[in-house]
């Protein structure tokens, strides 16, 4: 496997996942070189999502796949947004509008706890029996206002606890030690190293 798609337009995850997978000789393309458009994301669960993009990238290049799907579940709200993190507060999908329904469901919880999640799927073909998957979390809690300016997403209002900081408040280099996203890919590449 010298080449994969990733199932994203995401720049910055192209760029992420490309330079952990190069040291294993891996080429990341984006599904854009393709002109593949984006998946459905129509299930309940981060994995079903993540094999769901995967397959349709996969199917429609030719290619081996990657894909994921990550969000915030939080304790108070039965693990809402869940799958529907992007677009939490509604259509189009902003940031501020996601940390504002957010903020408002929680208003008077005292229950602060969160986690994020990622599930990473890589298909070798677009019907691979046995993808290879590599699953992250990484918990903290939601605090009532936002802080800092790094990041995307919930990251003004998840706190790491044990830094005193918010996820915006992280250097990129920290985030990415520390996050669900790259927890979830140094499992992905243990398992493809164990391939190999």
């Amino acid at each position: 496997m010298k080449q994969l798609v990733l199932a994203s337009n995401n720049a910055g995850k192209l760029r992420e996942f490309a330079q952990l997978l190069a040291p294993l000789g891996i080429e990341l393309l984006p599904q854009s070189a393709f002109a593949i458009p984006e998946a459905e994301e129509p299930h309940c669960t981060f994995v079903e999502n993540a094999l769901a993009k995967a397959r349709h990238a996969s199917r429609l290049s030719g290619l081996a796949a990657l894909a994921d799907d990550s969000g915030l579940c939080v304790e108070a709200l039965g693990g809402a947004p869940g799958v529907y993190s992007a677009r939490y507060g509604g259509v189009p999908a902003s940031d501020a509008r996601n940390n504002e329904k957010l903020l408002a469901e929680l208003a008077g919880q005292n229950n602060r706890h969160a986690h994020y999640v990622c599930v990473l799927a890589l298909v070798r073909h677009a019907d691979d029996p046995q993808p290879l998957l590599g699953e992250g979390e990484w918990h903290g809690e939601i605090l009532g206002s936002p802080r800092g300016t790094g990041g995307f997403g919930y990251d003004p209002l998840f706190l790491v606890p044990e830094l005193g900081l918010t996820s915006a408040e992280l250097s990129p280099e920290q985030k990415n030690a520390l996050s669900h996203r790259g927890k979830a890919l140094a499992a992905l590449v243990a398992r493809l190293r164990d391939e190999a």
